[in-house]
């Protein structure tokens, strides 16, 4: 199979990863004002996906085991384009709630399985196509936050169809992965029975950095248009402004990854999108209407960039396509199951407290953390990893 079709089949892959999630940002109000629902209980419907994301994580090489790489990845684009169309029934909320759950499970399995991939087909360029694979992810949580609202006015003012149309992109992901030769990993019994890295310190550090990042965009995807809207924006100029953070981690997420490889400084870049990511947010916090369109560009970059980069780290930590998607497995359970609580809490935040100041406090409290993290990866010594 041409390079070509395997980087594009990553990179339709990759795109079909995020749209389910952040298409609920621009509607989360309307939706849960329509059905009903507390702003703690519709934040399930971003923070169940991610919860999956994390628990079914270590599922993924055991499957990869028996199925073989590329068509479990086939089959989790099946499960997201089956997810998505259920959110034609949305306006009874299990079934909104359960597309959230079907879609996180579909994500979970694929998300270390293409790292797994780029293990295989792009040993010498990982960097780059890491950096296309986080750009495919951009494109696609982009993608579902500016262009959800449009498409609901063009299908009869729809949120249920403004939801599903996504669905669209996941079956041309299925058809191409379909199509993709399956291999088997070639393993032997003592490597096929190694577990996730759990007596790694490393692994606990980079696990702990992503579940960071993660949750802090996950609130945000879920939260910042209302805490915008909270502050006096019109509803309009907050959904540019969360359009924007969006669209600012597609350079972002294709850049870092490059420079990261070039200059070898992929923990100075970690440290710099930390602090990025923290002044942006204490701004959101504290000054929400001064200059909103800077920090909305500069909150953007720094967690576009944070993700992009925690993608590279187990590549470099692990020697094997199976290994690799050990590390990404244990980085995904341990962080997307913390960065599941994320949303959750902020809701829960805002209800009690009556405003989202008090959350965006702990959400740029978390950012400085991280900024930290990136540091400790920095000076904690690497160890033989398999």
């Amino acid at each position: 199979m041409k390079p070509i079709v395997l980087l594009l089949a990553l990179v339709l892959a990759a795109i079909n990863l995020r749209p389910g999630i952040t298409s609920l940002a621009p509607l989360i109000e309307r939706i849960a004002a329509e059905l009903a629902l507390s702003r703690s209980l519709i934040s399930l419907t971003t923070a169940l996906p991610v919860l999956c994301m994390g628990l079914l994580a270590p599922v993924a090489p055991r499957l990869a085991l028996g199925l073989g790489l590329e068509r479990t990845i086939a089959a989790c684009m099946g499960l997201i384009t089956l997810a998505l169309l259920l959110r034609l029934a949305g306006q009874v909320g299990s079934i909104l709630i359960a597309s959230a759950v079907l879609l996180g499970a579909a994500i979970a399995i694929a998300g270390p399985l293409l790292s797994g991939f780029i293990k295989r087909h792009f040993v010498g360029q990982m960097g780059r196509v890491v950096g296309w694979y986080s750009l495919g992810m951009a494109i696609g949580g982009a993608g579902g936050a500016v262009l959800t609202a449009p498409a609901t006015q063009l299908l009869g003012d729809s949120w249920t169809h403004g939801l599903a149309v996504w669905a669209l992109p996941a079956l041309l992901g299925l058809l191409l992965w379909w199509r993709l030769p399956n291999q088997r990993e070639s393993v032997d019994t003592r490597e096929a029975r190694i577990g996730l890295p759990w007596k790694q310190a490393r692994a606990w550090l980079i696990s702990c950095f992503f579940a960071i990042q993660a949750g802090l965009f996950y609130a945000l995807a879920t939260w910042v248009v209302a805490r915008y809207h909270e502050a006096g924006l019109t509803l309009l100029r907050s959904n540019t402004l969360f359009s924007i953070s969006m669209l600012m981690g597609l350079p972002s997420s294709f850049l870092l990854p490059w420079l990261a490889q070039r200059f070898d400084n992929r923990y100075l870049l970690l440290m710099a999108c930390g602090l990025v990511s923290a002044t942006s947010l204490a701004m959101i916090t504290f000054m929400p209407t001064f200059m909103p369109e800077l920090w909305a560009l500069s909150i953007g970059f720094g967690l576009g960039g944070s993700f992009a980069l925690s993608l590279v780290l187990p590549l470099y930590e692990a020697g094997s396509p199976l290994a690799v998607s050990r590390w990404t497995a244990m980085m995904l359970c341990m962080g997307y199951g913390m960065a599941s609580l994320t949303p959750i809490l902020t809701g829960l935040a805002r209800d009690l407290a009556g405003h989202y100041q008090l959350p965006f406090v702990v959400l740029t409290s978390l950012a400085v953390l991280m900024t930290l993290l990136a540091w400790r990866l920095s000076v904690e010594p690497r160890r033989a990893a398999r």
